[in-house]
């Protein structure tokens, strides 16, 4: 069984022979592997880490430029290590230029519905081919399909695109003072996604199915109560699922932070899989597998503060005993940490805890 046969039965509830294996490893934290014996291609580039660590989810892009005034990105005030930039939706946030992290809110445009309706929303009507990377998408596609991985697009949906565009404080007032705009914001932007998706899909071809990425919380909290999240939010959560669906596409939801008090309208919405689970933000990964391992695949969920302690005891005892956990359960699982592999972790210690997956990946 290759590695789209596995995770397309993972993640559709049936009998697997093994769990799956699969992460996210930073751009930064990859130069720095290269330091430490990393392996590069003819070519001097890395290796592509699903090929390298042998991974069995390949992201195959699926991006596409989302944002009202499509190419823009005008830089205000550089540094030697960071920029600040202005986007498509009147956003200017600054960004580090040599390594990963989340950007700082500067300043935004998009401040009450009316500048909204007036000066972006008329922009996001019509589907517009030239926003859609489609040649890159088709080309990975092929690649990692012919090397027998489970192919996926990937992208941002309304709630990262509201914070990236209008600013979490005027996106936390709004949702409680004017909750029509943010209804309307989704209702656009569902529609857009849809379209765009469904062009993506024509031109570049399916691929296995498709991760959503919305943080909706950080450590101990979500961003909004469920109350609010579920009235504005996951409505447009449910159809654009819906959607996948019914081309038959199995939807990963990735979110960040805590997630447990979301978990039955995660659920209710018709996602999937669960991916990170992050243990530091206050979830319990083996209470929820418990708890939800009949409705949903769970994709992460080892301590990534683990893998950076360097420390190979307690690797192998936290990598073996969050396995034999899940096996035991009978949840459905793909292997990896509960965020991503930060530039604290080393390549040898990553390289062990794989070892560790794979002495103790069969059910």
């Amino acid at each position: 069984m290759n590695s789209r046969e596995l995770v397309d039965r993972l993640l559709r509830g049936k009998d697997a022979p093994r769990v799956g294996i699969h992460d996210n490893v930073w751009g930064d934290t990859l130069d720095k592997w290269l330091q430490q014996g990393y392996p590069k291609d003819s070519n001097g580039n890395a290796i592509p880490p699903v090929e390298h660590f042998s991974f069995d989810l390949a992201s195959c892009g699926g991006w596409f430029d989302v944002m009202p005034f499509k190419g823009f990105n005008e830089v205000e005030e550089e540094t030697d290590e960071w920029e600040i930039r202005r986007n498509g939706a009147g956003a200017a946030l600054k960004w580090w230029k040599n390594k990963s992290g989340t950007p700082e809110h500067i300043d935004f445009r998009m401040t009450s519905r009316e500048v909204w309706e007036r000066d972006y929303r008329p922009h996001l009507l019509e589907l517009d081919r030239d926003r859609i990377y489609i040649e890159g998408a088709r080309k990975s596609l092929e690649k990692y399909k012919n090397m027998g991985k489970w192919t996926y697009f990937g992208h941002l949906f309304i709630w990262e695109n509201m914070r990236q565009s209008m600013g979490d404080m005027c996106l936390y007032e709004s949702l409680l003072l004017d909750p029509e705009w943010i209804l309307d914001y989704g209702r656009v932007y569902t529609d857009f996604f849809k379209m765009h998706y469904a062009a993506l899909f024509a031109d570049a071809g399916l691929p296995d199915g498709v991760w959503v990425y919305e943080d909706l919380g950080f450590k101990d909290r979500l961003f909004c109560s469920p109350e609010v999240l579920s009235r504005l939010i996951f409505p447009f959560f449910s159809e654009l699922v819906d959607f996948f669906h019914s081309y038959d596409l199995p939807v990963v939801l990735h979110t960040c932070g805590l997630t447990e008090p979301v978990l039955d309208q995660i659920v209710e919405a018709g996602f999937d899989a669960l991916n990170p689970i992050e243990k530091k933000a206050g979830n319990d990964p083996m209470g929820i597998a418990k708890n939800f391992k009949d409705d949903l695949a769970f994709i992460g969920a080892l301590d990534a503060r683990v893998l950076e302690s360097g420390n190979r005891k307690l690797i192998e005892k936290e990598v073996s005993e969050l396995l034999s956990g899940m096996k035991k359960l009978g949840a459905r699982y793909v292997f990896g940490s509960d965020h991503s592999l930060t530039t604290n972790i080393d390549y040898e210690d990553f390289l062990f805890a794989l070892r560790v997956c794979r002495e103790n990946m069969s059910y």
